[in-house]
């Protein structure tokens, strides 16, 4: 008996420990838990390989990124959606950063610097000028909207070559311009590399960006492309119906009169109801340069531009040492207008001055009329005799329609502060550049109140500009 249940109980301690032996070989749990650790250790170094593999590229992309943009701060506005650095969802989050890919510009192959050069010289069969419309853009979609009108309203597409010069490498205007293809002539700005500023002038660095890029865009267009005469227009301005018709029957003015550097299609205080609306053919000599909108020929560029200024071009055109007594032609009303409320002057002017301008409607046949009368010698003869026969009256006689003559009137201006409070109160553009009033000739400025033609002028003996009123 005592044996049959030592060999029971020998039995079930075999049992036992074959069981637990069985269940330690085969559950592990310690061991199990160490392999799948390997496992999970190995899989978050693959990961996180992979995820740093990821991150300096796109470290690589924002650093290239980030020189472009050093290189021209004022130029990339940011606008594009692409261009936005997404913030990540938390700490442990890795921020992928869009790149746009802007490629460099490049230079014109050989045939496309003939065929741009064989435009130039082309002999039409009128006989007529060839004019290059340069159309200067940077970081504007919009100036969709400009060509557009551009090629909507020239006439002749081998008298009025199109140049689309663009500053900035901003892709999306770019791609604007590009999908114009053959209709235009595409050319970029080069340099892209910052320019020095002096501390001050921070804030007009765009001033400085703009008269870099004016310089080497009229460079291209005169001397490499070899076109004798150019109309300059900015991205952001409307044209009137008769816009090329305009400059091309003042063309023959700017080539025969010595006295004259440009034509300009704007008028300073064209203003609705400083204008006659029912005189779109009535233009003028003035000393004031106008820009927004001009023609200018080779002649003239070869002079400026070994002493181009790098910024603010356009008062330093207006300065006596450029403009050597010279004059410009304008319109009564103004045949461009400008639609750009967004730009370097933070669109203060706009808002105060440019959107009240009147754009001409209505198209006149400049080629088929007399413009002899904007002759120096001609004009000025007949100007100073209608402007000093025009009877005197003050501003409160004006304002208040007490005068009982019909025609022309005249407010004389003795000194710069009685000027500048005549012409605030008139709604006329109050400043001066180089001593020189906007529209002014000879001093004269010419505009319309309540339907009558009133100048505001200096005595009859007028000795010139005073450069100190500024």
């Amino acid at each position: 008996m005592r044996k049959n249940q030592l060999c029971f109980f020998a039995c079930v301690t075999l049992c036992l420990w074959a069981a637990v032996t069985y269940y330690l070989f085969t559950h592990r749990p310690m061991s199990t838990k160490v392999v799948d650790s390997a496992f999970k250790v190995e899989d978050n170094i693959e990961e996180l390989e992979l995820r740093l593999k990821k991150q300096f590229a796109d470290n690589e992309q924002l650093l290239n990124r980030l020189k472009d943009i050093i290189k021209s701060p004022n130029e990339w506005k940011g606008d594009s959606p692409s261009e936005v650095v997404p913030v990540p969802d938390n700490e442990n989050d890795v921020a992928v950063v869009p790149v746009v890919e802007v490629k460099p510009p490049q230079e014109e192959s050989d045939d496309e610097l003939k065929r741009v050069r064989a435009i130039a010289q082309r002999q039409l069969p009128d006989g007529g000028p060839v004019i290059a419309v340069l159309v200067f853009a940077c970081n504007r979609v919009t100036v969709k909207k400009c060509i557009d009108q551009l090629l909507k309203y020239r006439p002749s597409a081998e008298q009025f070559p199109i140049i689309v010069s663009q500053d900035c490498r901003h892709k999306p205007t770019a791609e604007v311009i590009a999908a114009y293809g053959n209709e235009i002539t595409r050319i970029e700005q080069p340099d892209q590399t910052e320019i020095e500023v002096p501390p001050k002038e921070k804030k007009f660095r765009g001033y400085f960006n703009i008269a870099r890029h004016y310089g080497w865009a009229l460079n291209e267009t005169f001397f490499r492309f070899s076109f004798n005469t150019v109309i300059i227009v900015e991205d952001d301005l409307d044209i009137s119906p008769d816009f090329f018709e305009y400059f091309l029957g003042t063309f023959p003015l700017l080539k025969g009169d010595p006295t004259l550097w440009c034509v300009s299609a704007w008028n300073d205080n064209g203003k609705v109801g400083l204008v006659d609306e029912n005189a779109p053919e009535l233009l003028y000599r003035t000393d004031f340069f106008p820009g927004l909108g001009w023609m200018l020929t080779r002649d003239l560029w070869a002079e400026l531009a070994s002493k181009w200024p790098p910024s603010y071009w356009d008062d330093w055109v207006r300065q006596p040492e450029q403009r050597k007594n010279r004059a410009c032609i304008r319109p009564e009303l103004s045949r461009t207008r400008t639609f750009g409320k967004v730009g370097v002057s933070n669109g203060h002017f706009f808002e105060k001055h440019l959107k009240f301008i009147k754009l001409n409607e209505k198209t006149v046949p400049f080629t088929q009329l007399n413009l002899d009368y904007l002759l120096k010698d001609n004009y000025d003869v007949q100007f100073v005799k209608q402007v000093y026969e025009s009877p005197v009256i003050t501003y409160q006689e004006l304002k208040s329609g007490s005068i009982v003559h019909e025609g022309s009137v005249r407010i004389p201006y003795h000194t710069k502060d009685i000027y500048k409070r005549t012409a605030k109160m008139l709604g006329l553009m109050d400043d001066f550049r180089s001593g020189v009033p906007r529209t002014g000739y000879r001093g004269v400025v010419s505009f319309m109140y309540k339907g009558r033609r009133v100048y505001l002028a200096p005595t009859a003996n007028w000795k010139g500009y005073d450069p100190t009123w500024s």
